[in-house]
């Protein structure tokens, strides 16, 4: 790790020569490098994404991977809390300069936004207590009208559901804490959530009877978030994520 660490310190000085000059039409990497900082938006609320630990810090895959771009940036991170629903409004106004946050990467949302990525593979899963829905295979086998389903705001969660699920309830939540209360106490038949926090909250949970699917039943690329005005910063992300993946950093973040 500590080799991995001396690789990406080189290579930050290496490609932070190359955008010492910032072209006109990189607004976003200007004000990153002028401001000396980089504003992370992330909900603090997705595990293993992101999360707040005991203590209260945020930790997560995202949250060592933001530190080390920053650090490879030579800038400081700061990490910007919004609720995922609220995450690219935020990113619209201006007030933080990428998102970073289990955003899957559509087509719909590459129409307005820029891509790095994807830094992860995941898919469409639920989190439930009933083995029937667990134990399904597609979307139709559950796509009940006795069936409701908790999905975050905003999320392709709640994408699947209106597209794959019509027949079903479905209940808009803010949060996972939330979502994951709801089926514990039965309010709802099942989450719908990317694959690791399914699984990750059946870990959380050993004695409640939780369960999930076996495999998820989308496929989905999760990615970066930036501005779709700024070709020089997406080229930098990418540049790093790149470099990151092909020295390893990537494989112990995801282990």
């Amino acid at each position: 790790m500590k080799r991995l660490l001396a690789m990406i310190g080189v290579l930050a000085a290496t490609m932070m020569m190359s955008t010492g000059a910032v072209a006109s039409d990189a607004p976003v990497l200007d004000r990153i490098l002028k401001n000396g900082e980089i504003r992370v938006g992330m909900s603090g609320n997705q595990p293993p994404f992101n999360a707040r630990s005991r203590q209260g810090g945020l930790i997560g895959l995202e949250v060592d991977l933001a530190n080390q771009l920053a650090a490879a940036m030579g800038v400081k991170l700061k990490i910007v809390n919004k609720p995922f629903g609220d995450l690219l409004s935020t990113l619209d106004k201006g007030d933080v300069d990428i998102v970073m946050s289990g955003v899957g990467i559509t087509a719909g949302r590459s129409a307005k936004y820029s891509f790095a990525g994807p830094y992860l593979m995941s898919g469409k899963s639920i989190l439930t207590k009933s083995s029937t829905l667990a134990a399904a295979k597609s979307a139709d086998e559950i796509n009940k009208a006795d069936v409701s389903f908790a999905a975050l705001e905003n999320s392709t969660s709640q994408e699947f559901v209106e597209k794959y699920l019509p027949d079903a309830k479905l209940v808009k939540i803010k949060d996972y804490d939330e979502g994951v209360k709801m089926v514990l106490d039965g309010k709802v038949e099942a989450l719908v959530a990317d694959m690791p926090i399914c699984v990750l909250s059946v870990l959380r949970y050993p004695d409640q009877g939780l369960a999930t699917l076996s495999r998820p039943m989308t496929v989905e690329p999760v990615g970066i978030a930036i501005p779709a005005n700024d070709p020089q910063l997406l080229n930098v992300l990418e540049n790093y994520l790149a470099a990151l993946e092909g020295m390893g950093f990537m494989g112990e973040l995801r282990k």
